[in-house]
C-alpha cells in the first residue's frame, strides 16, 4: 500500500509562499505534492496548489529545507488506497495517524495547477453511524 505524509512547512520571513501544509502521496519513485493553505481536517474542502514532485525522503524527513526555504515538521503520516485516478482527478482513502477518511482531488482547469481538495467525514465517524 502506498504511503503519504502531511508536512507543516514553516516558511522564512519574507518568503513568497506563506506557511502551509504539504500533502505528499507516494506514486512510484516520487511524491505527488500539493500545498494546502489550511491544515487538512475530515469534512473540509479547500483550494490547493500542485507543486513539483518531491523525493521519497520527505516521507521520513523533518527539519530545515535547503536554500533557506524554511523547515518542515510531520503533521500526519500513513498509508492510502487508490480508489480512482486520472490526469485531472484522484480519489483516495487515507489511513493515517490523524486523518482516516476519503479524499478527492479535482483539477480546477485542464492547464491549472490549482486543485480542489475535499476530505470526507472520518472513517471512524462513518462506522459509528452504521
Amino acid at each position: 500500500m502506498p504511503r503519504y505524509v502531511v508536512l507543516h512547512h514553516v516558511a522564512p520571513a519574507g518568503s513568497e509562499r506563506a506557511d502551509h501544509w504539504d500533502l505528499m502521496l507516494e506514486f512510484g519513485g516520487s511524491l505527488r505534492t500539493w500545498a494546502l493553505p489550511l491544515p487538512p481536517e475530515a469534512g473540509q474542502t479547500q483550494i490547493v496548489d500542485a507543486l513539483p514532485d518531491h523525493r521519497l525522503a520527505y516521507l521520513e524527513y523533518e527539519g530545515p529545507i535547503s536554500g533557506n526555504r524554511g523547515r518542515v515538521t510531520r503533521w500526519d503520516a500513513g498509508l492510502f488506497d487508490m480508489v480512482s485516478a486520472s490526469d485531472s482527478q484522484l480519489e483516495i482513502r487515507l489511513r493515517g495517524e490523524r486523518l482516516s477518511c476519503h479524499a478527492k482531488l479535482v483539477r480546477l482547469a485542464e492547464t491549472s495547477e490549482r486543485w480542489w481538495l475535499s476530505l470526507g467525514k472520518s472513517l471512524a465517524d462513518q462506522r459509528a453511524i452504521t
